[in-house]
């Protein structure tokens, strides 16, 4: 759909542009064929799926149904043949920044911008949006006995100028670059059910093992369909 076909730097560019933060994105398309232009007026994708992970989830199983491609043994809904990447941004969900007592006396444009300055409720909404889905996702892995396809890496005790959206400086650029590689040394987490927040799994190694394993089945998936003859896939997708 030439409409649809967009460069990838204005999508990478109208994806980013968090409200508060940056400036909205307009770009414009054109069909050659017909002479056709479609205009977009866009903001942040977060807005409304700061973690994309159940919406992508969703639209490959979409995807399958309306296809009538028969990629898993079990059906489009067995969870089992996924294998799930969720890499955060990171965020200071950690750090106690606000009270009850100091937001009672907020007003609108306190909520909006804090004398550290923080955008409280941007904050709120965002970590919120993300954390959720995290859960939702977590616990049907779980449910379907299916924990170890779903791999969530995500810092939340980011703090200073490492927990902002805006700030492009080479230091912070290298900052973290340095924090997402100390990721990949820390113990794989899953959420707890019951409390909501992600606890260590000892037993399943560091991210790094975790990803080496992913890759090895991705691996091993595609060796088997390009060696099946009848070029149908076996397992994960």
């Amino acid at each position: 759909m030439p409409l649809k076909d967009a460069l990838l730097s204005d999508v990478c560019i109208s994806t980013s542009a968090a409200p508060t933060y940056l400036p909205a994105h307009f770009f414009q398309t054109k069909d050659e064929a017909t002479g056709k232009t479609r205009d977009f007026n866009l903001i942040d994708g977060g807005v409304s799926a700061n973690n994309p992970t159940l919406l992508t989830i969703n639209q490959i199983t979409r995807k399958m149904i309306v296809d009538k491609q028969d990629l898993f043994t079990g059906g489009p809904t067995d969870y089992d043949k996924f294998l799930v990447i969720s890499l955060g941004t990171g965020s200071a969900k950690n750090a106690a920044m606000y009270t009850a007592k100091d937001a009672a006396g907020w007003g609108i444009l306190s909520w909006l911008h804090s004398k550290e300055g923080y955008t409280p409720i941007v904050d709120m909404f965002s970590y919120s949006s993300a954390a959720l889905v995290d859960y939702n996702v977590s616990i049907l892995f779980q449910a379907l006995h299916s924990e170890k396809n779903y791999l969530r890496i995500q810092d939340d005790s980011l703090k200073g100028t490492a927990a902002t959206v805006d700030v492009a400086t080479k230091e912070n650029m290298e900052e973290l670059v340095r924090i997402g590689e100390g990721m990949l040394a820390k113990t794989v987490s899953r959420v707890d059910m019951e409390t909501g927040k992600p606890v260590p799994v000892p037993e399943e190694g560091t991210n790094a093992d975790a990803l080496t394993r992913f890759a090895k089945k991705l691996s091993d998936e595609r060796k088997a369909r390009m060696t099946s003859s009848q070029g149908k896939p076996s397992s994960a997708l």
